[in-house]
């Protein structure tokens, strides 16, 4: 087999080895976990960079196995796929240093970090999977992955918080299963294929299609936090900083939005699913989210409970993306997927850097913490800017194709939504960055593990959300560069819509 053959199941092996081999470590081995951590998520960005360069020169990637006659597992690089995997593993890059600050010194380094590699490793496999089976399997690997690490705290609220994910997603996964094998039944063998595959199926099957289509969806939704299958992620933020970084921006939530993209264009294809009428039901389901998260954000007075129901509506803005008929829209949500994870990552560093530093974990306790963490505070704010929208951050590219997207496919009660959604964010992030900025610190933190007049925090947890958040401004300021995620996007599109 050559590298075309190898090159997706290696992009997943880079990180599931180490994993595997980190399992087998003492607590006390530190410099050999920390040495197979960071080789994994190098290694794994440089052979996800040679992808990128291929796929750009109309290089086919694709690994394939066959599990059973009619059952194969596929691995395969489209564009969509390497929009995916260039997120999860950046991130996961950025998330591996700051786990490695995080929870220096605290027990069971070895399994959090063997499950860390798993999770990831099935993120991998999830946006380069190149059918439907082979998707389900890894959507279900990272399930089982992630427990332990909501888990791992091993306290009463972080068991509660872990056994609840379990219920919600292992309900989702089997609703997913159940359409995936009645499809397959229907269809044969689905492979994900821009444009979509159901098309040429006979009419009288409309009716069942529709009936799988929201099976699918209610699977993928518990994943992506649609209302009313998001009960989990409130529930989750019991779990360490790395993790909710994880969870939010570049595994768990995102693999259900990455998925319900995958389902509208590369299954049912956008054109055949806005004939049967599904893309409005998903605009409507979408658009209810994200009111509703941006309302219970405001609510919050737990700073990670904050963040979790901003997650529950920015993501949404991806699947409203991929309900918007037009390319623009489609532009729009792509975008999102992106530029959400990079920002809210950003935020959720932020936070776990209040809680680890200066044991603040409330919005109501932020009052002058810019004046003892300004870097911390200054990616913060740049992370809130851009999910309120506001120039030149990235989040303000996004917003605005989907408007756009909106308008030019005739929903204008879409851009109603979207207004709406960001003067919600305003209302929620600017009461934090003012306390953060303009009032008055306590005469004492809760709990100050690094004194005050030397460096504000341990380099390996400042040095994430100062580079992400580097990268949220650059992608706004930027996003008409060559090779930009905008172009990519726009590739995408087009080759959706066979333009």
């Amino acid at each position: 087999m050559t590298l075309t053959n190898w090159l997706p199941a290696l992009i997943v092996l880079s990180s599931l080895i180490p994993g595997l081999l980190i399992f087998a470590l003492k607590e006390e081995q530190v410099t050999t976990r920390t040495v197979l951590n960071m080789f994994g998520a190098t290694f794994k960005l440089v052979l996800v960079g040679i992808m990128v360069w291929g796929v750009l020169q109309n290089q086919v990637y694709e690994s394939r196995w066959v599990l059973a006659p009619g059952l194969e597992l596929i691995l395969h690089a489209d564009a969509l796929s390497v929009l995916f995997v260039v997120l999860s593993s950046g991130l996961w890059f950025f998330t591996t240093i700051y786990a490695i600050g995080y929870l220096e010194g605290s027990p069971y380094r070895s399994r959090f970090f063997g499950f860390f590699s798993l999770c990831v490793s099935a993120t991998v496999g999830i946006a380069l999977a190149g059918n439907l089976i082979t998707f389900v399997i890894f959507y279900e690997i990272l399930t089982l992955a992630t427990y332990p690490l909501i888990a791992h705290r091993g306290t009463p609220q972080a068991t509660r918080g872990a056994r609840i994910y379990l219920y919600y997603t292992m309900t989702g996964g089997a609703l997913l299963l159940i359409g995936a094998v009645w499809l397959q039944v229907l269809a044969g063998p689905v492979d994900f294929v821009e444009g979509g595959v159901l098309d040429v199926l006979p009419t009288e099957l409309s009716g069942q299609l529709i009936l799988i289509f929201f099976l699918m969806l209610a699977g993928l939704g518990v994943k992506a936090a649609l209302v009313p299958l998001h009960g989990w992620l409130p529930q989750a933020m019991v779990a360490p900083a790395p993790v909710s970084a994880l969870l939010h921006a570049v595994a768990v939530v995102k693999a259900g939005a990455f998925g319900i993209v995958r389902i509208v264009y590369d299954v049912y294809g956008i054109e055949f699913a806005h004939s049967l009428g599904l893309l409005t039901a998903l605009a409507i389901l979408a658009s209810i989210t994200i009111i509703y998260g941006s309302v219970q954000a405001l609510l919050q007075d737990e700073l990670k409970k904050r963040l979790a129901y901003s997650t529950v509506s920015q993501v949404s803005y991806i699947a409203l993306g991929a309900a918007i008929f037009g390319p623009v829209g489609t532009i729009g949500g792509l975008l999102h997927l992106i530029h959400q994870g990079i920002m809210k990552i950003t935020l959720f560093f932020g936070a776990g850097n209040y809680a680890e530093t200066l044991g603040v974990h409330k919005v109501s306790e932020l009052n002058g913490v810019g004046q003892r963490m300004p870097w911390t505070t200054l990616a913060f704010t740049i992370g809130a800017l851009g999910m309120i929208g506001i120039p030149p951050v990235a989040g303000f590219i996004s917003k605005w194709y989907l408007g756009v997207g909106a308008a030019t496919a005739g929903m204008d009660w879409v851009i109603l939504v979207l207004a709406v959604s960001s003067l919600l964010n305003a209302a929620y992030f600017l009461p934090i960055l003012y306390r953060a900025w303009f009032r008055e610190p306590p005469a004492q933190w809760p709990k100050e593990s690094i004194p005050a007049g030397t460096w504000e925090t341990k380099w390996t947890l400042l040095m994430p959300p100062v580079i992400t958040a580097a990268l949220a401004l650059a992608l706004g300021l930027l996003a008409t560069a060559p090779f930009s995620v905008l172009e990519w996007s726009r590739l995408i599109a087009i080759r959706e819509y066979g333009l």
